[in-house]
């Protein structure tokens, strides 16, 4: 697949990386010189110098070839202008468009960007992806991540085994058999640096990390299983009013109205906007990393504090002082991969990279198939992954036992007709079920391969 992208800064770095590994034909275009260079230089893409949006230099990095083009500038201007070009000049099939701006996305405006209206087929906005991650993390405390797929009613959850993890040196095989009417299917375990699909035969070690599919429903019951109770937090704490900030307070209040919200912002003008649209939250000007605004915030009292600034050292040096100064937990948004591995011993109890979230956005639309959705985990080694099965699909018909699924796939969740059902070795599955699997990076063809519309069926 050839694909151009617009914007060369951490999103579009992100997502160039991530498709130049998958061997796709990639062009990367930015208006700055040195992030064309960086970019080049560390990725096997091709490089442009010029502004997305211009004709001319969307035809130098080959749009008359293109397959689709990402435009994840800064600017959410130019990334339209951008589609629309590739569009009307190039006829590129699919364009995806990065926007921030809230106005853009007001539910008021959502035909805006029908096609009708306009020439993008995806827009993507990654602050509100982050901020609803934040979201589910804060709601589900005791998962190291959460994403949602089949209309919400089936969930990955990514659990860590402690110590006193009930379900430890346990056979998974025989947690359906403990547990038969919980719909979750262990997928895949992380351990000593190392990913990989689970086994019926696999057990549960101290310091693993499981990923789990489960019905949505029974999400609170299968953290308990494994030992996991955290309450959800009552006082919070955000350290930074942006997008991101912003989104997270603004939901709390409203799902959420008796939670103590607390918003740190240094920027003074950004703190007086977000107080006067908030109803109940507390918006205090200064640095995160100030002891006496902390101690203003009660961080002495809070149950959690959640940095959303733009920097990254900001993020986790506020976060370790307000943990140090008596907050119970903290979670941290951390852009650079290469911080993710010191975290923890600094004291970070849960983190979230939005490259990550966005990433996975966009690979829903690059994998070929009937996917419906992605979510990529552990920078890429695995994919969480809802399709549909077609007629012609190689799984539908035959009972699981006598599936000859491909090394890599583990089959977690089946969602037929607004019901969910674990799979056990007598289901079957039947046309237009969606399935929800887990896969290693190196699977993930064959996966496109189950879910493609075969030749022979027309």
């Amino acid at each position: 697949m050839k694909v151009i992208i617009c914007g060369a800064g951490q999103v579009g770095y992100g997502i160039a990386e991530r498709l130049s590994q998958e061997d796709n034909d990639v062009s990367v275009i930015d208006t700055s010189a040195s992030l064309v260079n960086a970019i080049t230089e560390t990725l096997d893409v091709r490089g442009y110098v010029g502004h997305g949006a211009h004709p001319d230099i969307l035809a130098k990095a080959g749009a008359e070839q293109a397959d689709m083009i990402i435009a994840v500038t800064l600017y959410d201007e130019v990334n339209i202008v951008a589609c629309e070009v590739a569009q009307a000049l190039f006829s590129v099939p699919t364009k995806i468009a990065r926007i921030r701006a809230q106005s853009y996305l007001a539910p008021e405006y959502s035909d805006l960007f029908s096609r009708q209206n306009m020439s993008i087929d995806v827009t993507i906005s990654p602050e509100i992806e982050v901020g609803k991650m934040v979201l589910r993390r804060i709601s589900f405390p005791g998962a190291t991540d959460i994403v949602r797929f089949a209309e919400d009613t089936i969930a990955m959850l990514a659990i860590e085994c402690m110590e006193d993890c009930p379900v430890l040196n346990t056979p998974l095989q025989q947690l359906s058999q403990l547990f038969p009417d919980l719909m979750a299917t262990v997928v895949g375990i992380y351990r000593n640096g190392r990913l990989a699909v689970s086994r019926s035969a696999d057990q549960l070690e101290a310091g693993d990390l499981a990923y789990v599919i489960c019905q949505r429903d029974h999400v609170r019951r299968t953290l308990g299983l494994f030992g996991h109770e955290e309450q959800e937090a009552r006082r919070i704490i955000i350290a930074g009013g942006g997008n991101i900030g912003h989104y997270v307070a603004r939901t709390i209040e409203q799902l959420q109205p008796r939670t103590r919200l607390k918003i740190i912002e240094t920027d003074r003008e950004r703190a007086a906007a977000i107080s006067e649209q908030l109803r109940n939250a507390v918006v205090l000007h200064g640095s995160a990393l100030d002891q006496n605004i902390l101690q203003q915030a009660d961080v002495q009292d809070a149950d959690l504090f959640v940095s959303l600034t733009n920097s990254d050292q900001i993020n986790i040096l506020g976060a370790v002082m307000a943990k140090s100064l008596g907050c119970k937990s903290n979670l941290v948004l951390i852009n650079s991969s290469s911080l993710n591995k010191v975290t923890q011993s600094l004291g970070i109890d849960a983190q979230i990279n939005p490259r990550a979230v966005t990433i996975s956005r966009v690979l829903q639309h690059v994998r070929k198939g009937r996917i419906r959705s992605v979510y990529a985990v552990q920078q890429g080694s695995a994919e969480v992954i809802e399709a549909e099965a077609l007629e012609t699909s190689p799984l539908v018909g035959k009972p699981f036992r006598e599936l000859d699924l491909p090394d890599g796939i583990r089959i977690g969740a089946i969602y037929r007709g607004g019901t969910v059902i674990r799979p056990s070795g007598d289901t079957k599955i039947k046309a237009h079920d969606r399935v929800v699997l887990f896969s290693t990076a190196a699977a993930v063809k064959n996966v496109e391969q189950m879910f493609r519309v075969s030749i022979q069926y027309f």
